[in-house]
């Protein structure tokens, strides 16, 4: 997830900073294509998408004209969509075959301003991390909280991104600490009804690139058989972590970086990212066991609004549009009402 300006260097360098057709509606057959751009840095153009190939429209709205969303999560067991409020700590619903979504926890529920990275795991529960303090744990029928995992200790923190293994397990990634945490399910278990330390499954502080003090590191995370990708969004590099062996190594990217890298969407052989400072979707094709990542296309269109987080499924990618930097954590300015989560077409 991506961070604010300066304040919480959202962007780097100078200023260090979709679910299918039916869970939503359909994306518009005739929305008007838009420009778009090289992605990244060192993009080169048989990867950036054209006009013709790619368009941006609007797959639903959300309720609070100050939201600034971040995170988006698809429940694969209904379709049912839910996006998180950066500012105000609510999750929204977005149901199938309405355009408007509703407010599913209200602002500071359970004592929570801010609301990042969300997971629907594949027994119902809802994760929702707050940057400030840890991850909260939803029974999705009851919207009952059955957990809370605190980071321990006093030092600065930011709990960004999560990812979930098909055993059950949720990975966490701290943005200033430049870890992965951990939960396990016979953890969850044990802190039902009440809360619970997180622990650290890796730690990447001796990895990642050298960085300006204060800048932010770790954010989008993704899970694979057997392994773990996350993006360190200032350097633009990705990192591989292997979950039998612990072995973490940095993917070979080809054709572009992933500088102002957010969200993580993975597919099969297919990575997605959310380039929020660029307002760019970049795709790249993983090798075999993951060691390397080819850019495969890029979109960059302003009208992203600057992308945290994405989704896939059946084919279509959904994408948050924060408007961070209209009066929210990236600056000063008025947003564009209503708030929206956005189809992105072409790929």
């Amino acid at each position: 997830m991506s961070r604010s300006i300066q304040r919480r260097t959202f962007l780097t360098g100078a200023a260090a900073l979709a679910v299918a057709a039916t869970a939503v509606g359909a994306p518009p057959a005739t929305a008007a294509p838009r420009a778009s751009a090289a992605a990244t840095s060192t993009a080169v153009s048989a990867a950036t998408s054209t006009a013709a190939s790619t368009a941006v429209s609007t797959a639903f709205e959300l309720p609070d004209d100050r939201a600034y969303p971040e995170g988006i999560a698809a429940d694969p067991r209904t379709g049912d969509l839910y996006v998180g409020s950066y500012t105000t700590g609510a999750v929204y619903r977005a149901t199938p075959g309405r355009r408007t979504a509703e407010v599913f926890l209200p602002a500071g529920a359970d004592g929570r301003s801010t609301a990042n990275g969300l997971k629907v795991d594949r027994a119902g529960r809802l994760w929702v991390t707050d940057s400030t303090s840890g991850v909260d744990v939803y029974d999705l029928r009851t919207r009952a909280l059955l957990a809370r995992f605190d980071v321990p200790g006093n030092a600065p923190r930011f709990v960004n991104d999560l990812a979930v293994t098909a055993d059950g397990t949720v990975y966490l990634t701290d943005s200033v600490r430049e870890v992965v945490y951990r939960v396990t399910p016979a953890q969850l278990a044990a802190a039902r009804g009440g809360r619970a330390t997180l622990t650290t499954a890796y730690d990447l502080s001796g990895v990642v690139a050298p960085h300006p003090s204060g800048a932010y590191t770790l954010n989008g995370i993704a899970a694979q058989d057997g392994y773990l990708l996350t993006v360190d969004m200032t350097a633009g590099a990705l990192y591989r972590v292997d979950l039998a062996t612990g072995d973490i190594r940095q993917v070979a990217l080809s054709g572009g970086d992933l500088v102002n890298g957010d969200g993580l969407e993975l597919v099969g052989g297919r990575l997605w990212a959310a380039l929020n400072g660029t307002n760019t979707i970049t795709r790249w094709r993983l090798s075999a066991n993951g060691t390397a990542a080819r850019l495969e296309k890029s979109v960059t269109d302003p009208a992203l609004q600057i992308p945290t987080t994405l989704v896939r499924r059946n084919g279509r990618t959904l994408v948050v549009r924060s408007q961070f930097d209209k009066g929210g954590p990236m600056g000063p300015g008025t947003p564009e009402t209503p708030f929206t989560v956005a189809w992105v077409h072409g790929i």
